[in-house]
């Protein structure tokens, strides 16, 4: 089972680093390595090529944002499984991949999922969120809830099927893409329970209360636009469920990659 994993970046040079190495760090070795970067002028596209031909597909041009130039790597993707990891974050351990692969052939499911943590955008060690999906109910988008993104394989053939980002939407497409996906089409899903991302805290979800409006206006838009009916609480109930994640604490508090300390 061919896994393509891709990364999409501009002017990313001070993390992407960490980023490439823990994807060619990996044990699993069908794996097809893409970077989309949307004309990088930090000294990105020279680190990128300095990998040679570790990286499968890269392709460095002007886009129309993160979700762009998202779509452009999956069409690019050659794979049975597709995965997305952004320039500043990384996998925790180099059996990730393996363990998604084992997930997806023993439930025979269309999508796999794990956990995340968020750590300090300067101090990777220093975890600031746990952010545990727990298992997956029928419904469980009108309780607020939805897997972390980047956690979240889907097998190639649902963006074939389903399609993929919407670009009228800024920070809320992930969350438009799994409530399509999951909810409206009812694909078949499972968790993987560990910890499977390490990501730098902010983002264009993250932040600002002007950043939490937008989102949550963008977050009805998304139900209306697969014409579905959230219930009046739904999306009070998302951002609530963020609470425990400051609380929560990992299993197993180390990861082992990508900087040795």
């Amino acid at each position: 089972m061919k896994v393509s994993i891709i990364t999409v970046v501009y002017n990313g040079v001070q993390t992407i680093k960490d980023t490439i190495e823990s994807i060619l760090a990996q044990t699993y070795p069908e794996i097809e390595y893409i970077i989309i970067d949307g004309g990088s002028k930090d000294g990105t596209v020279e680190l990128i090529k300095s990998y040679g031909t570790r990286i499968a597909q890269f392709v460095s041009e002007p886009d129309k944002g993160l979700y762009d130039a998202m779509n452009k790597g999956i069409q690019r993707a050659t794979g049975e499984v597709i995965g997305l990891l952004n320039a500043d974050d990384f996998y925790r351990h180099q059996d990730v991949i393996s363990h998604v692969v084992e997930t997806f052939e023993r439930t025979k499911s269309d999508a796999v999922y794990g956990d995340m943590l968020y750590v300090d955008r300067n101090d990777v060690y220093n975890v600031r969120r746990y952010f545990r999906s727990g298992t997956y109910s029928s419904g469980a988008f009108l309780w607020g809830w939805m897997p972390g993104h980047l956690s979240f394989f889907a097998k190639k053939k649902l963006y074939d099927q389903y399609g993929l980002f919407r670009l009228d939407l800024k920070s809320a497409a992930d969350y438009e893409l799994m409530l399509r996906f999951i909810h409206k089409h009812k694909i078949t899903l499972s968790y993987m329970d560990e910890t499977t991302i390490v990501m730098r805290e902010g983002g264009v979800s993250n932040g600002s209360l002007k950043n939490w409006l937008r989102g949550n206006m963008e977050d009805r838009k998304a139900w209306e636009l697969n014409g579905l009916k959230p219930f009046p609480f739904t999306l009070f109930f998302k951002p609530l469920r963020k609470l425990p994640q400051l609380i929560l604490k990992e299993k197993k508090n180390a990861f082992t990659y990508p900087l040795n300390k």
